[in-house]
């Protein structure tokens, strides 16, 4: 009689051997769904791992900032040539570009203010244009007799050329050293800007029930005074709007930045345009 080999009958023998078949259910050709199959290959399974995304914006840099302002104010040049134009052509339309492009720019700049996008391009350049409606139409206000203006087009080019050469020489004041910006000076800047704000909102409001308001715009020499205060205080904006773009970049903050440093600019160009504008059509009605 021949031993039994392994133990237990049916363990360690080969499969079928014993009084039970090990898979009964493979003699009658079943087979459980990926029995004896490969293993499901997925999407990306065994493949590299996962690279993150290459960024798609870089630093901005001062000549992003240069070209970015240079858009800008090449939008508002042609928009007030245009309404500048066009008013002289046609009267009638002076107060209407007045009001469209000062109270749609205003509203554009509270927008990019407080909705913190003045890194949109397409607001930045909606605001330009609206501003440079604004300004052709009132720049032929302030000079043409019609409207009870002095000085001609020759006041519009002097007014143009003060603007860019208070911005240049502050410009270079900045670069120099000469006056550094400080958390002192930012306050200064700042509350003046508040203060000369408020005086002309009261003024306007003044003017309402008072010939001539607090005599802070007709033309006296309190005016001219006004004038300089509002003209110094334009001129050390720049400082800040320099100073924020230099933070930026060594912040590295992305390019569209840009044009957020380009709509600051723009503001403070136009702000001084128009009161340096309004200073000399005081000597000239002299």
């Amino acid at each position: 009689m021949q031993p039994q080999q392994g133990g237990y009958a049916g363990f360690g023998q080969a499969p079928g051997a014993g009084p039970f078949p090990t898979d009964p259910y493979a003699q009658q050709g079943y087979r459980q769904p990926g029995y004896g199959q490969q293993p499901p290959q997925y999407p990306g399974y065994g493949q590299q791992p996962y690279q993150p995304a290459v960024p798609t914006t870089r630093p901005m840099t001062i000549d992003d900032v240069v070209q970015k302002t240079g858009i800008t104010l090449g939008v508002t040049v042609l928009g007030a040539i245009l309404s500048y134009a066009l008013t002289a052509g046609n009267h009638s339309l002076a107060l209407m570009f007045v009001l469209i492009g000062g109270l749609g720019g205003f509203a554009l700049a509270m927008i990019m203010t407080f909705g913190r996008k003045q890194d949109n391009p397409a607001l930045v350049l909606s605001y330009a244009g609206l501003e440079g409606l604004f300004l052709g139409a009132l720049s032929f206000m302030f000079t043409n007799v019609a409207f009870g203006g002095v000085g001609g087009s020759g006041l519009i080019a002097q007014a143009v050329l003060g603007t860019f050469g208070v911005f240049f020489g502050m410009l270079v004041v900045y670069k120099t050293g000469a006056i550094r910006v400080t958390p002192r000076l930012t306050r200064m800047v700042v509350g003046a800007l508040i203060g000369v704000m408020v005086l002309m909102l009261g003024n306007l409001v003044a003017g309402i029930f008072t010939p001539g308001g607090f005599g802070l715009r007709d033309g006296g020499t309190m005016s001219i005074i006004f004038s300089l205060v509002v003209i110094g205080v334009a001129a050390f904006s720049f400082l800040l709007d320099f100073d924020a773009a230099d933070q930026l970049i060594r912040a590295q903050a992305p390019e569209k930045a840009a044009w957020g440093v380009a709509f600051g600019l723009t503001v403070t160009l136009v702000w001084l345009y128009l009161e340096i504008l309004r200073l000399l059509s005081y000597f000239q009605d002299r």
